[in-house]
């Protein structure tokens, strides 16, 4: 059996989507249901759901032979993941926001909070600047808003929740797409499975006509 770890929420409706275009793995997920866990053994293939965090850890243990979740979270991971594809989907952006200024300037941040510590510390590291980095885990926005820190790094698609919290994009940290992620040793071992369910995928993307396209990109 191929397991394949998707992450959950929008990343998984696109993907069900995306292989509504392939002929063999097709009608295998079915979001409308309350499952997790969506098998085809004709196919030999196992489609699982799981949190964006978790999706590392299952590919990294062996658990999945495939993982398919967002670039931030392959940043933000500590264990390096085989990454094979970009999906193209799902495109956001990792952004540092705040409170707008008059000037257009962005101001001196001291104290930033974030979802992505591991990220954010690299991006200031960068740019030689000292800043202290605080772990969020709900609402970023809330966080400049009521002074716990000047300044936020946070995932965003469309930028309307910054605006719509009086917060705007100071600097853009840089683009996430979809990925797919492979076990090192699954990929010699099933090395044959995955290349043709990677193939499978790569066809709808990048020749699966109008209509695929429009359903991958996002």
């Amino acid at each position: 059996m191929l397991k394949i770890a998707v992450a959950k929420g929008r990343i998984a409706e696109k993907v069900s989507e995306l292989l509504l275009y392939t002929s063999d793995y097709r009608d295998i997920i079915d979001l409308n249901s309350r499952k997790l866990v969506f098998v085809d053994k004709n196919k030999e293939i196992v489609f699982f759901l799981a949190k964006p965090s978790d999706v590392p850890v299952y590919v990294g243990s062996g658990a999945a032979d495939i993982g398919i979740v967002g670039k931030d979270v392959l940043m933000e991971a500590k264990d390096s993941a085989y990454e094979i594809m970009d999906l193209k989907t799902c495109r956001c952006r990792i952004v540092l926001a705040g409170p707008s200024g008059k000037s257009g300037v962005r101001p001196i941040v001291r104290k930033v909070a974030t979802k992505y510590p591991r990220i954010a510390s690299e991006y200031f590291n960068r740019k030689s600047e000292s800043v202290e980095i605080i772990k969020l885990d709900g609402s970023i926005e809330l966080a400049p808003i009521v002074g716990l820190s000047d300044a936020i790094v946070d995932i965003v698609e469309t930028g309307n929740t910054l605006r719509e919290n009086g917060l705007v994009v100071y600097e853009n940290i840089c683009d996430i797409t979809a990925r797919m992620i492979v076990n090192r040793v699954s990929y010699k071992m099933k090395n044959k499975s995955i290349n043709i369910f990677a193939s499978a995928v790569s066809e709808a993307i990048e020749g699966g006509g109008a209509n695929a396209q429009s359903a991958v990109m996002g």
